[in-house]
């Protein structure tokens, strides 16, 4: 489980993160909603270590992580989809997947798990192309694929949907659904897509100016508001 507490960020003056408190839980999938701006992103990036939070613990799996750098959180077994993708469009896709073993050492470090192919065929397909070539949607299945690639227990995921076709949109939402029911990965999903959300969640957080203001059970999104709260 990833138990987040009192987590409080600044930028320059700005009070960015408010004491920010959560739990996520393995074998479910934890949605995090909010407009544009309200500190989601930032969030990511403290519970990965790219930015320090300034105040506040993260504790993964018993055991406190606020200190660790980014790649002690990976050998934790956290891996990390960021907005925007970050592929490395001169590798070739099979490359970039090869990317996601730096965990490990030797042969399990040497070949891309067929699981990954399995869940994305599109990949297997294009293994050989460069990964600047793919579409949108096929960079975003990638950068995915690539996390999975590292075998995590906890999977965060920064708008998944961001930019994307309705087609792979269902894709990913059928992979994240299936990670989900196999019961041995967290899935923290950061979304803006209010129906994307609401079709995966088993708890959901809303966040707004820094803070959480409201969570609850996926079930009860709709009746408890939650669509009017993160519309633009």
């Amino acid at each position: 489980m990833l138990e987040v507490s009192e987590i409080n960020q600044y930028y320059g003056g700005s009070h960015i993160l408010r004491g920010v408190s959560f739990e996520a839980r393995i074998g479910e999938v934890t949605c995090l909603l909010g407009r544009n701006g309200v500190g989601k992103s930032t969030l990511l990036k403290c519970l990965m270590g790219l930015v320090p939070a300034r105040t506040g613990a993260v504790n993964w799996q018993g055991k406190a992580i606020t200190r660790y750098k980014p790649h002690q959180r990976v050998q934790a077994g956290i891996a990390y989809v960021p907005q925007g993708r970050e592929i490395f469009p001169r590798l070739t896709v099979e490359e970039n997947l090869l990317m996601g073993l730096s965990r490990f050492n030797g042969a399990q470090a040497k070949a891309v798990p067929e699981e990954i192919y399995v869940l994305f065929p599109v990949l297997k397909e294009m293994k050989q192309r460069r990964g600047g070539d793919l579409s949108g949607g096929q960079q975003q299945q990638l950068a995915i694929g690539r996390a999975l690639a590292c075998r995590p227990q906890l999977l965060i995921l920064d708008e998944p949907t961001e930019g994307i076709q309705p087609s792979v949109i269902k894709e990913i939402g059928a992979v994240i659904r299936q990670l989900a029911s196999r019961g041995d990965m967290a899935i923290l999903l950061v979304e803006q897509f209010y129906d994307f959300a609401a079709g995966l969640a088993d708890n959901y957080l809303v966040m707004s100016r820094g803070a959480i203001v409201q969570r609850g059970q996926g079930e009860n999104m709709e009746t408890d508001g939650v669509r009017g709260l993160v519309a633009i």
